[in-house]
């Protein structure tokens, strides 16, 4: 038995080196057939990680998405328990109601004064008159002007009362557009085309502020980054055009271009692998895919794909003819797609 599991081991060993080893020699080959204007580097296809987070401290009460859904702008994703919230709306609108009858009763009142202030008025006016025909007297005259001024001082506090009540009003609409924004808040929603990559919280948890309960994958910003030494970055620039292969299918290839290359240099990442030795400082490089290319096919978008990716330091030379190769009548990202698209070429060459 441990013969058997001995030999097993070695036959898996000698497999997985001679994988490695013929990977190796098949970029060292692929390296040396390229012209120098056109440089390579070994990445995988990424994408901007969003974390959807709530804003306030509740209970979830409804989550809408499961991981691996796609998810567009504007999508309803989490909703957080609102029972209070909408308790203090309730308890707004019911002042506000309050505030609005309170201003009607003083409109009312404006209405009522200044009709008695303008017969007051003319009572004043007539009595002048007849005093000077001496049909009236000063006392008389002077409780006809004591009347007006006391429909003044009157007519003035309703106008005040008219305007704590607008006052009222306008703090109540306030206080309800506030509670209003921050019921909205409570409601989360994707601001991107992509697809949740972790379902961070469940229905019933309680979050906290800031607590994050998804994690979506911003599939409109697709990019690989690979590491160059100074030597090629100081040729590049940004906008560059570049070309993907993807392990899957190296025959085919994406159009891409640079657009990023970092200022500052670093040792290169285990987890990406380099032709030059590993403790050289290089330099990130970011190649993305045209957003356009990827919203037609966002369905198909797969992260985590490893390739290779090629750039060119002179925008004058040509691409070689196999980095000019296709997928298949569309631009794809997954094995499937790729199987799926030979089959209906076939299929088409057949009949």
């Amino acid at each position: 038995m441990s013969k058997r599991l001995l030999l097993s081991f070695l036959m898996v060993a000698a497999g997985v080196g001679g994988w490695a080893w013929w990977r190796t020699e098949r970029a060292e080959q692929i390296s040396q057939a390229l012209p120098a204007e056109i440089v390579q580097g070994n990445g995988r296809i990424e994408a901007v990680q969003v974390d959807v987070a709530a804003k306030y401290a509740g209970r979830v009460s409804e989550i809408t998405v499961h991981e691996g859904d796609m998810v567009k702008p504007g999508q309803t994703l989490v909703k957080i328990d609102t029972a209070e919230l909408r308790a203090t709306m309730a308890k707004a609108k019911a002042q506000r109601a309050e505030a609005v009858e309170s201003l009607a009763e003083a409109e009312a009142e404006i209405v009522r004064y200044e009709s008695e202030l303008l017969l007051a008025d003319r009572n004043l006016q007539r009595t002048a008159k007849l005093m000077a025909q001496n049909a009236a007297s000063q006392e008389e005259y002077d409780t006809r002007k004591s009347q007006l001024d006391s429909g003044k001082a009157i007519l003035k506090v309703a106008e005040a009362h008219h305007r704590t009540s607008q006052r009222a009003i306008e703090a109540v609409d306030a206080e309800i557009e506030r509670i209003q924004t921050q019921l909205d808040d409570f409601t989360l929603r994707s601001t991107v085309d992509g697809r949740v990559l972790y379902r961070l919280a469940e229905e019933g948890e309680v979050v906290s502020a800031g607590g994050k309960v998804l994690t979506l994958l911003d599939l409109s910003d697709i990019y690989m980054e690979i590491f160059l030494p100074s030597e090629y970055t100081s040729q590049l620039s940004i906008h560059a055009d570049a070309r993907i292969a993807l392990d899957f299918a190296p025959q085919y290839t994406i159009p891409a271009t640079v657009s990023f290359v970092s200022p500052e240099a670093q040792f290169t990442p285990k987890q990406v692998e380099t032709m030059k030795e590993r403790d050289k400082l290089m330099f990130r490089v970011k190649v993305q895919i045209p957003r356009e290319l990827v919203k037609k096919h966002i369905e198909k978008v797969k992260t985590g794909v490893r390739g290779v990716a090629y750039v060119k330091l002179d925008p004058d030379v040509p691409w070689p003819e196999r980095l000019n190769q296709r997928f298949p009548q569309a631009i794809e990202f997954d094995r499937e797609s790729l199987e799926d698209a030979k089959s209906d070429e076939a299929t088409a060459n057949a009949s």
